[in-house]
């Protein structure tokens, strides 16, 4: 009888814990755990490229479990190829709605034009149809309210939000959503509104203090947002119960101008929210995103992009602020996988008119198709597949790499389109340093918890 032998999972990635633990993660099953310094040594013998072979000692047991050793017969590629396929499963449906295109901010780095405004009655009632006349075969439903600035429709919000519940809770669907919004206009009756319209998760962005913010984010008409919006955010807290489950990521994008000004401005929040994981910090930098005033964007070197993410993230963990759940996500299983990539997953325009991506409105090959008032898709599969093609299937360096089943070759296909290059993620570029920061976020939470049963 053949002997069984295990080998590394070529999805593995590894890190080291502030304590010297040692983290390993992989990508295909999502898997993370820790091993304590004399466990160590074990782990990295069993995970050599020989791998191991013979009956498994309790220690390393839980590495097949885990996904980390796999049996020497499997193919991987078959498991990643799987996985990808299971993108197209029809039960489940992500729809990016644009309730109106306007917006009342004229941010510096922003690549959209506000064409339009409110959605028109025509196309609210083909999404309440469209949602209606799919319900029998989904079991999963995500809302992503975007804009322009879609606070600026919230009427309409609502009215799609009464239709889209009442068809979930009939149907038996899981049905989530989320919202993009500059934070203008989020007050407190009004977050309230939204969350019993199962909003549970916002990202708003903010710049830093209120001088550099300012002069960034500002009206349309001229004018300061800052004092408003940290207004908003501060009546959230202190009136809505601690155990409303919601999540508001306060994204903070930097450049050249305000790379120094992003410490101070995370000590403030820190003493605004700090110890409130409901408000979570997202930083990344300003991009050249299409906007008519990219060539005068101080944007960072990519390097000191990729370092300064991190390095404001793990400061804002030390103030008490958590790292946004975005981060872990984007490492799970498909987690890094574009919205534009995925099959079931449209962007409805105020008009009607269907797009796979949010960053590229104004070009022909994004114009997938047009949402009619009965309900039904008129769609060019040509360009969705433009879209849903063209990563792992096409690549073979993404073939091969650990993150292939979080990514699967397209994190961002606008950027492999406009570059021609690979759009590897944050994440995966630092891997290491990302799987310290959650473990340490681990820990902050453990800590908090064993902390609110010795008081209570």
């Amino acid at each position: 009888m053949k002997t069984k032998r295990w080998l590394p999972s070529r999805f593995n990635a590894m890190s080291q814990a502030d304590n010297g633990e040692l983290i390993l993660y992989n990508s295909y099953t999502g898997a993370i755990a820790t091993f304590t310094p004399e466990e160590k040594p074990i782990i990295l013998s069993a995970l050599k490229r020989e791998g191991v072979s013979g009956e498994l000692s309790d220690t390393l047991l839980p590495l097949v479990d885990s996904g980390f050793l796999v049996p020497d017969d499997v193919d991987e590629d078959a498991r990643a190829r799987f996985l990808h396929q299971s993108l197209h499963r029809t039960d489940t449906m992500h729809l990016i709605v644009m309730p109106t295109e306007a917006c009342n901010f004229r941010c510096t780095y922003c690549y959209q034009t506000f064409p339009r405004g409110n959605m028109n009655p025509e196309v609210q009632e083909g999404l309440k149809q469209f949602i209606a006349q799919k319900a029998n075969s989904l079991q999963h439903l995500s809302i992503s309210w975007f804009g322009g600035e879609p606070m600026l429709a919230f009427d309409i919000i609502g009215e799609l939000s009464e239709s889209i519940l009442e068809t979930t809770a009939k149907h038996n669907i899981n049905y989530s959503a989320e919202m993009t919004t500059n934070g203008y206009f989020l007050t407190l009756e009004k977050f309230r509104a939204l969350l019993n319209w199962h909003v549970r998760r916002f990202m708003i962005t903010i710049d830093g203090m209120k001088e550099f913010h300012d002069a960034r984010r500002f009206l349309t008409g001229g004018g300061g947002t800052f004092d408003t919006i940290i207004g908003n955010l501060k009546a959230i807290k202190a009136e809505i119960d601690k155990d409303e489950d919601f999540e508001i990521y306060i994204r903070i994008n930097f450049d050249e101008d305000n790379l120094d000004n992003v410490k101070p401005f995370i000590d403030y929040l820190a003493d605004l929210f700090g110890n409130d994981r409901r408000f979570q910090t997202f930083c990344r930098p300003v991009g050249r995103w299409g906007g008519e005033h990219d060539g005068d964007l101080p944007i960072c070197d990519h390097r000191v992009a990729e370092t300064k993410i991190w390095e404001f993230t793990e400061y804002g963990m030390d103030k008490g602020l958590p790292m946004s759940s975005i981060v872990e996500s984007a490492i799970m299983p498909t987690g890094s996988v574009c919205y534009a990539a995925k099959p079931h997953s449209f962007v409805i325009g105020a008009n009607g008119q269907l797009y796979k991506c949010t960053c590229s409105l104004n070009e022909d090959f994004n114009h997938v198709g047009r949402l009619l008032p009965d309900g039904s898709m008129d769609i060019d599969y040509d360009k969705v597949a433009f879209w849903v093609t063209g990563g792992e299937d096409k690549d073979a360096n993404c073939q091969a790499c650990f993150f292939r089943p979080a990514c699967q070759g397209n994190h961002c296909p606008l950027y492999r389109v406009r570059t021609g290059k690979r759009p590897c993620t944050f994440e995966k570029k630092k891997i290491k340093q990302v799987l310290r920061l959650i473990w340490k976020q681990n820990q902050i939470q453990e800590a908090e918890q064993l902390e609110t049963i010795e008081r209570s």
